[in-house]
């Protein structure tokens, strides 16, 4: 190939580029007019620095109007064909029907009696016996009227004549348990005082417990002696065993004995 148009088309595929051929033997002498034929490529103009533009404002974007609403347009009525109607068939008319007058009347129905069911028997009332049948037992003789009312069970009421603190009380007002009746009430119940009257003579009574005597039930109150129906004397007092184990239940008896029998 031919030094000269090869350097030529080196130079052509880079334009930018200088190419060095090194010359061969023979050629030394016609280098340098191959150097000076080659055009020189030419060099690019230097950019002018850039003027910087001041940056444009964003304009607003402008807003849409508001929509306007739709008004819905008024649908036209449908007009229908009218629906042929059958023409109605007159009904066969029939004479009415008379009951003759002479029909016998039904008899009228007979009343309903209703029968009540027959009352519940009243339950039987439960009475009380009378206070003149309160049962009793009696010690003792009825000297000198003084009648001492107590509810014991049988076996105490046995020993109550030789009970301690009773034969002191009694020896304090002058007495003896022997000139006294000792009368123990077998019942819940008072005893009435007719019923003591019938069978002995009752002037002072001393009731040592509570619900002895029919007539001192509600209008007594203890340690205080009362004049009842008759001029009978009574004392209500509580019971035996409880009086002598209270000192102050001891007083409380003794001068309400002492206004009763001195």
């Amino acid at each position: 190939m031919n030094h000269d148009a090869a350097l030529a088309f080196y130079q052509q595929f880079y334009a930018d580029l200088t190419l060095y051929v090194v010359p061969e033997v023979g050629e030394e002498k016609a280098a340098p007019i191959a150097k000076a034929a080659a055009p020189q490529p030419a060099q690019a103009p230097t950019p002018a620095p850039a003027t910087p533009v001041p940056p444009t404002p964003l304009a607003a974007a402008p807003v849409p109007p508001p929509a306007t609403p739709l008004v819905a347009a008024p649908t036209p009525p449908v007009s229908r064909p009218a629906a042929s109607v059958p023409p109605v068939t007159p009904l066969i008319s029939r004479p009415p029907v008379t009951v003759p007058s002479s029909a016998p009347t039904p008899p009228p129905a007979p009343p309903v009696t209703r029968i009540a069911p027959p009352a519940a028997p009243a339950p039987p009332q439960r009475t009380a016996p009378p206070l003149t049948q309160t049962p009793f037992s009696t010690l003792g003789s009825n000297a000198r009227g003084i009648v001492i009312l107590v509810r014991l069970d049988a076996v105490k009421f046995q020993r109550l004549p030789r009970h301690v603190f009773l034969n002191n009380v009694l020896k304090a007002i002058g007495q003896i348990v022997e000139d006294t009746v000792l009368i123990n009430v077998e019942s819940h119940l008072p005893v009435a005082l007719s019923t003591l009257r019938t069978k002995l003579e009752a002037k002072q009574i001393i009731g040592f417990g509570k619900n002895l005597l029919d007539v001192a039930v509600h209008k007594t109150q203890l340690y205080e002696p009362v004049i009842l129906v008759g001029d009978a004397a009574y004392l209500p007092a509580a019971e035996l065993d409880v009086i002598e184990e209270d000192q102050g239940r001891k007083k409380l008896l003794w001068n309400a004995m002492k206004r009763m029998f001195l």
